[in-house]
């Protein structure tokens, strides 16, 4: 005999979790299910093991979407200081990083035994080690076949994430069940990625490998002012993760490497007061050493000041405040903090997370073409969508 839940969920990472608290809380004997051994391994990974687990700045503008309206409802309805009440009642220190980035100050295990706790007193079950099998439906209840067995429910959520780092268990399980029940999926692409070069630009770039320097990049009408970081297989850093999540293939990428400079106007005046002075030496005030000497060979910028005519300093000044590259490529699913695109949200209710079409059916977090801005905004989305579903579910 199949045991009967009134709610099951199928992941237990932020979103999971997070709705299965808030479901138990309401009385509602609720099931969690994952395949993987350990639930929660990308909060334990997320910003650099220590978890950037919400954004005090966080608006729906930190979000895209194809249905851009969509996630208003649910961020308005449980916001970052929300979450903050929760970690602050867990004793859970934490400090602020970048603007409105909060992180745990010793370790994003503080975040993830929270939401465990939480979990037990709300009284909700989690099996790990549990695939799914097959999931139907019929006179509004759901059967779902796992590996340990058959569980029935009437609420069924989806918190199965996107496609990013495979090797942590990522899978196209809850596109391939948003399909099964009729409803469409958004194309899917990584997101929050480095970049890829040409074989030449990833020569004459990866000896500064491990460099940072703060830029201002720009692609398709958006733009970032965040470091850079040259890598041996690229360009990443906050300014190039943010601005991949709207790049497409082929398209260039412009870089101001002397944000909120006025470029042809700092070096006309050098050129008259100091007319020995280099374009190296100049960079190097701004930009680390090893950088700026990079550069300046890679652009052929080999003699003083006063060997430039202006039609040449105009064009540095340009190719310094708009240092435009096509990246080769991203390095993918492999590395990509997030999946953009996902179930279609023109399908589910904003208020709930339901589907419009399908009873007691509810996707939640990565899963949904909903995805934010790097800086603890996606943990802001897992946290909304999942409290969302589980005041319903």
């Amino acid at each position: 005999m199949a045991k009967t839940f009134d709610v099951v969920i199928i992941g237990a990472g932020a979103a999971g979790l997070m709705c299965a608290a808030t479901a138990g809380y309401r009385g509602r004997r609720v099931l969690v299910i994952d395949h993987a051994p350990r639930p929660g391994r990308k909060i334990l990974m997320s910003g650099g093991g220590r978890c950037n687990f919400t954004n005090l700045n966080s608006t729906p503008a930190n979000f895209l979407s194809d249905n851009p309206h969509f996630c208003i409802s649910a961020l308005k309805r449980y916001t970052p200081q929300d979450f903050l009440e929760l970690v602050d009642r867990h004793g859970i220190e934490h400090e602020e990083k970048a603007a409105g980035q909060l992180f745990c100050r010793d370790s994003a295990r503080s975040i993830l035994d929270m939401l465990l706790t939480e979990c037990e007193w709300a009284g909700s079950e989690i099996r790990l080690k549990t695939s799914v099998e097959s999931v139907n439906l019929s006179a509004n209840t759901y059967r779902v076949k796992t590996s340990g067995g058959e569980v029935e429910c009437s609420s069924l959520v989806v918190a199965t994430g996107g496609l990013s780092i495979p090797t942590m268990g990522a899978t196209g399980f809850g596109y391939n069940l948003a399909r099964q029940f009729g409803l469409d999926v958004r194309p899917t692409r990584a997101g929050l990625v480095p970049f890829t070069l040409t074989p030449e630009l990833k020569q004459q770039l990866s000896p500064l490998a491990g460099i940072s320097c703060p830029v201002e990049v720009s692609c398709n009408g958006e733009h970032f002012r965040e470091p850079m970081l040259v890598t041996h297989r690229g360009l990443s850093g906050p300014a190039m993760l943010q601005i991949s999540s709207f790049w497409q293939p082929g398209d260039p990428v412009a870089i101001d490497l002397l944000p909120g400079q006025q470029a042809l106007e700092a070096l006309n005046q050098l050129k008259q007061e100091h007319p020995t002075l280099t374009l190296e030496r100049y960079l190097a005030r701004t930009l680390p050493r090893r950088f700026a000497r990079a550069f300046a060979e890679l652009q052929g910028w080999d003699r003083p000041l006063q060997g430039y005519r202006k039609a040449d300093l105009e064009a540095a000044a340009h190719t310094l405040s708009a240092w435009t590259l096509t990246p080769a490529g991203t390095e993918g699913y492999r590395t990509a903090e997030v999946t953009l695109g996902g179930v279609d949200t023109r399908q589910l209710s904003s208020k709930t997370m339901a589907a419009n079409d399908v009873p007691g059916l509810f996707f939640i977090g990565e899963v949904v073409d909903v995805t934010g801005h790097l800086g603890g905004h996606n943990f802001q989305w897992a946290w909304a969508s999942g409290v969302a579903a589980g005041n319903i579910a």
